[in-house]
């Protein structure tokens, strides 16, 4: 079996993978859903991947996939995609892990955004439906909605791959929260070690770019930190600058 390379940043881990590890290559995705894979042996398995954005410049046949064995009860298929690695380094695509990772830096005290809150509810309900997470303290509550990014043009990391009506549905609502005179953050999880900035693809999905700095106008706070994939797991890198105008 291969091993992945170490991360970029050094430091400890903050989310281990999610089960054992497996390296393999890329045959091909299908059904959005699933991608064959086949191994160093020339064994071909199928995996399961929950990121149903396009993955933009990361699917390239033959390139290097990182699954995990995740054995729950139920499940159809014992793997899921965690990674790519398309060139130079590891880019993950599990959506499930910024969620997580903002969870997990939260208790480890290494976001000053969130310091002073003591409580974290998971994908709580509002009036306007979910979000992935609330934060409560003595300053009162924050709304928070996480992104995964893996698409980086020009040493800027970039959301969304594909066009969203759901990602703007809920920068409509984290406005509308923040108009209210609520903390409302949008957190974007850069999967990747190349980014140097963050700002919206607005040649992917110009409607976003829009409202995303509307949503800045409105109070809307956004942090993008780097997330760096390694061969134990995944470390916090550094926070990224907000730009992105047109």
């Amino acid at each position: 079996m291969e091993t992945v390379n170490s991360s970029a940043h050094p430091g400890p881990v903050l989310l281990p993978l999610s089960g054992p590890a497996r390296v393999a290559r890329l045959v091909g995705r299908r059904a959005r859903f699933l991608m064959d894979l086949e191994d160093g042996a020339g064994e071909r398995f199928t995996a399961h991947t929950n990121n149903t954005g396009t993955m933009l410049g990361l699917l390239r046949p033959g390139a290097q996939v990182l699954a995990t064995r995740r054995d729950t009860p139920g499940r159809k298929l014992p793997w899921s995609v965690e990674a790519v690695r398309p060139g130079a380094f590891w880019v993950g695509v599990d959506t499930s892990v910024p969620t997580r990772a903002l969870r997990a830096a939260w208790a480890a005290g290494l976001l000053p955004e969130t310091a002073g809150y003591e409580t974290f509810k998971a994908e709580p309900r509002f009036e306007g439906g979910r979000l992935d997470a609330l934060l409560e303290g003595p300053a009162g509550p924050l709304w928070v909605e996480t992104k995964n990014v893996t698409l980086v043009e020009d040493c800027q990391a970039q959301f969304p791959d594909a066009p969203s009506e759901r990602a703007r549905k809920h920068l409509t609502e984290l406005s509308r929260l923040a108009r209210k005179g609520e903390r409302a953050a949008l957190f974007f999880c850069v999967q990747r070690p190349d980014a140097r900035c963050f700002g919206p693809a607005w040649a992917v999905d110009e409607a976003y770019g829009r409202e995303f700095h509307q949503a800045l106008e409105a109070g809307v706070e956004a942090w993008a930190y780097v997330l760096d994939v390694g061969e134990d797991g995944y470390r916090l890198g550094g926070r990224l600058a907000v730009g992105g105008a047109p």
